[in-house]
C-alpha cells in the first residue's frame, strides 16, 4: 500500500521515521491556509489537515494520504507561521510567561474508506522572556516558518517551563495517534 505524506515538513518526515514509516512520496497540498473570521484553533487545525488529505487524495486515489496541520494558540487567537523578525518578536512577547496550546489535526485518507481524523492538544507554559533572550532567539533563526515562532525541538525548548501532553504533537505530528490511524487503515506496522 503506497503512503503519501501531504506535507513538505522535514520534521514530520523525521517523526514518521521514529515509528518506522517512510512515505513512498511527499506531495504537499496546495490549499488556502488563511483563518476565516471566528474559526477556533481546534476547528482550524482539523479543517486544514482534512483539506490537505482530501486535496492530495483526489490526485492519488489509490494511495493512503497522511496530512497534518499544527496550530499554536493563546486563548482563541491563532498565532501565525512566522516568516519575519517583527512577527517573531510579537509572538514571543505574547507567549512570554503565559500558557498556550499547540494543536495538531491529523487526517488519513484511505482508498474505499472513510476519512479518519484526530486532533491532539498539548499545553505549554513559556517562561517569562527578557529582551536579551528574545534578541538571542531572533538572531538564532530556527523560528522561521514555525507556528508561533519557536521550535520545541531546537533552542526554543530552553524557554519552556512546563509541557503537558504529546511532545511529538508540538514538533508537528502526534506519533501515537498517527500510528493508530495508519494501523486502522491497514498500513503494515510492527
Amino acid at each position: 500500500m503506497r503512503l503519501i505524506l501531504a506535507s513538505a515538513s522535514p520534521r514530520r518526515l523525521d517523526l514518521l521515521a521514529r515509528i518506522g514509516v517512510t512515505p513512498d512520496a511527499i506531495l504537499p497540498a496546495d490549499i488556502d491556509e488563511s483563518v476565516p473570521a471566528g474559526e477556533l484553533p481546534r476547528d482550524h487545525a482539523l479543517r486544514l489537515a482534512t483539506e490537505k488529505a482530501q486535496a492530495v487524495a483526489a490526485r492519488e486515489p489509490d494511495a493512503l494520504v497522511l496530512a497534518a496541520d499544527t496550530v499554536v494558540a493563546v486563548g482563541r487567537r491563532i498565532l501565525p507561521k512566522v516568516e519575519d523578525e517583527a512577527t517573531l518578536r510579537q509572538c514571543m512577547a505574547l507567549l512570554s510567561g503565559r500558557r498556550h496550546r499547540v494543536m495538531t489535526g491529523v487526517a488519513l485518507a484511505a482508498p474505499g474508506q472513510k476519512l479518519r481524523t484526530r486532533l491532539v492538544e498539548t499545553t505549554i507554559v513559556m517562561k517569562r522572556l527578557s529582551g536579551e533572550e528574545i534578541d538571542f532567539y531572533a538572531a538564532h533563526g530556527e523560528w522561521r516558518g514555525k507556528a508561533g515562532g519557536y521550535a520545541l525541538q531546537g533552542y526554543g525548548e530552553v524557554y519552556v517551563r512546563h509541557i503537558a501532553g504529546s511532545y511529538s504533537n508540538v514538533v508537528g505530528l502526534p506519533l501515537a495517534e498517527t500510528r493508530h490511524l495508519l494501523k486502522a487503515a491497514g498500513y503494515p506496522l510492527a
